[in-house]
């Protein structure tokens, strides 16, 4: 019997994927915000896959803030356009 794979949904596209495709931002334990590329670490997290446009649309619709019910700061989204931008 095969095991499953865990999948998440993107909060740009709303689609799911398999968890290792998607970039995991993370608010951790003591209130900051961080970028999980392993998916393990503790805290809260809201999941992004990997195409620009998904980045585009949560940061027009500020879905993180939504995902997170609070206000996220500017570095988080330049470590996610700086990720995006080493894909590319």
């Amino acid at each position: 019997m095969e095991k499953k794979t865990p999948e998440r949904m993107c909060i740009g596209c709303r689609g799911m994927f398999p968890k290792k495709e998607l970039i995991r931002v993370v608010r951790l334990t003591d209130g900051t915000f961080t970028l999980d590329f392993t998916g393990k670490k503790n805290g809260r997290g809201a999941y992004l896959c990997r195409k620009k446009e998904c980045l585009d649309k949560c940061l027009k619709a500020k879905q993180l803030n939504r995902a997170f019910k609070c206000e996220i700061p500017a570095e988080v989204y330049d470590k996610l356009k700086e990720e995006f931008d080493r894909q590319s």
